[in-house]
């Protein structure tokens, strides 16, 4: 049996050296979590890595997570699967594993071809409705820092992370803690699996919206598309992302059960990457420790409101991810090398449904952030193209002024900016609270309160602004038949991992439905 080990090591030991050493009977290693601890580094105490690594003896292999699929007849009517983000692809994937095709819808096109319209946009401001930053193959999770950390527990992380190396993804993806992809690779393994599901008989179906679903009364039996076809089919999986709005006041229309949740918004806060990798590693910032990465939390005594940072994105770039042609929203993003000369990371303010905004509305959740969103893009209309990202130094927000002249401001967006005071596209409360919280940061992050850094507005898409209520056993909706809400649009996700295993539990509830399948 392999043997599992954990030790410390300054930042430039060499594991393998000391590995022969303590252990010289061993063919071979993997590294399973590599933690580093730079806590006073500042100070010059030197950062050490904890390993948690598994040895080989002689004779020895690697376990390999292999699982084995019967191949089952195909459904009377394919199954119907709305959107090729995280959610939806891996539920056609799951399915197909199973020899059952699947018919994927998605609104925008193919994600090279995506990629052209977005650099438009960003570079030019030619705003495309379908094919944007969270609309297209790949979803929303083709443009972030490509973290595959998850919370969850469920027996269905391993078999993603497979399914991930499948398709190119590091092999130490399928055993490393909280692997770390990045936006480059992502893009090319989506188009691989997208290829797969093809071969396997799945029809996957680009440039085409789903506009409304058919019902014969609390029972959904098919789809019309934007050019008026309809398709019908016993089980529609809804997998389209938190930034769908049309999607939800359609269920809303229909009837389809839902309710208000909370969720966050506020600010990319941008720092060059040096600034942030000297506070966290001090003398040995640059020597062998990557880009530095932080963590930050506040709760206000008073409001009980959580500040915190979020999608921590090291070395990383911000972008303009709207969905709306008159709608400013921001997000982060960065590659596997992580080697941008900024950092940046979400800092945003909880939003309590029914109590921060109208809790007799349904979707007044989603008319908030729609809202701050449409603020956004006025005030980038008022002094530039509407293209440029509204943005203020952290200096100039903590004094309360703001000098307009944005010349000389270097940013990793390549959308630009346009220097906009933050309290005049936030709500009060979010930037009273973001004023406090910061304070507290920079007594935790000497230095974080810096005229180098930047405020971006605005993120508003952490997360869906309802949850569609569901079957905790069959994963159907509890108010429409047929119908499977999926996903970090549905309110039952939040990442590329959560989304991507919500997927394979709706397919494996679909194949026990369906076929009396149980594995």
């Amino acid at each position: 049996m392999t043997k599992k080990i954990q030790f410390t090591l300054d930042f430039n030991e060499d594991v393998e050296d000391y590995l022969k050493s303590h252990h010289p009977d061993m063919q071979d290693y993997r590294i399973l979590n590599q933690a580093l601890d730079a806590r006073g580094a500042q100070r010059g105490k030197v950062p050490r890595y904890t390993y948690n690594i598994e040895l080989l003896g002689k004779g020895e292999q690697f376990e390999a997570a292999v699982e084995s699929f019967p191949q089952l007849d195909s459904f009377k009517n394919p199954p119907i699967i709305i959107g090729a983000g995280p959610g939806g692809l891996f539920c056609a994937l799951r399915l197909a594993d199973y020899g059952v095709p699947s018919i994927v819808i998605e609104r925008g096109d193919r994600a090279h071809n995506r990629m052209l319209h977005i650099a438009k946009f960003w570079r030019y401001g030619e705003f495309n409705t379908e094919n944007n930053v969270c609309y297209g193959e790949g979803g929303a999770g083709l443009f972030s820092d490509g973290k595959l950390i998850t919370r969850i527990k469920s027996p269905f992380v391993q078999y993603v992370m497979n399914r991930f190396v499948d398709f190119g993804a590091p092999k130490e993806t399928a055993y490393i803690s909280n692997p770390h992809l990045g936006s480059n690779k992502i893009r090319a393994l989506i188009n691989k699996m997208s290829e797969y599901l093809i071969s396997k008989g799945c029809v996957v179906r680009y440039n085409t919206r789903v506009d409304s679903l058919i019902t014969e009364g609390k029972k959904v039996i098919g789809v019309v598309l934007n050019n008026g076809e309809k398709l019908y089919s016993d089980a529609v999986v809804l997998a389209t992302g938190h930034s769908a709005s049309e999607m939800y006041h359609h269920l809303e229309d229909l009837g389809v059960e839902m309710k208000q949740k909370d969720f966050a918004v506020g600010v990319r806060i941008e720092h060059p990457r040096e600034l942030i990798d000297s506070i966290q590693y001090g003398n040995f910032a640059g020597l062998e420790l990557g880009a530095a990465r932080y963590r930050l939390s506040y709760e206000d005594p008073g409001s009980k409101k959580g500040t915190y940072s979020f999608c921590m994105c090291p070395g990383g770039y911000v972008l303009s991810s709207g969905t709306e042609a008159a709608g400013i929203v921001v997000n982060g993003m960065s590659n596997y090398a992580r080697n941008s000369r900024w950092s940046n990371a979400a800092l945003v303010v909880s939003v309590r449904a029914g109590i921060d905004f109208d809790s007799n509305k349904l979707l007044a959740g989603l008319d908030f952030q729609h809202g701050i969103e449409q603020k956004a893009y006025q005030a980038s209309m008022a002094r530039a193209s509407g293209r440029e990202l509204p943005a203020q130094t952290l200096k100039e927000f903590m004094d309360h002024s703001l000098n307009p002249d944005s010349t000389g401001i270097k940013t990793s967006t390549p959308s630009g900016i346009v220097k906009t005071e933050m309290r005049s596209v936030l709500p009060a409360f979010v930037t009273k609270h973001l004023e406090n919280a910061l304070v507290k940061f920079d007594d935790n992050l000497k230095g974080f309160i810096s005229d180098k850094a930047l405020l971006i507005a605005p993120e508003t898409r952490t997360s869906a602004p309802v949850t569609i209520a569901r079957n905790k056993e069959t994963m159907e909706s509890t108010s429409h038949q047929n119908l499977y809400p999926c996903g970090e649009g549905a309110g039952h996700a939040g990442g590329i991992t959560s989304a991507a295993v919500d997927g394979v539990k709706i397919a494996m509830s679909l194949l026990k439905t369906q076929k009396g399948f149980e594995p």
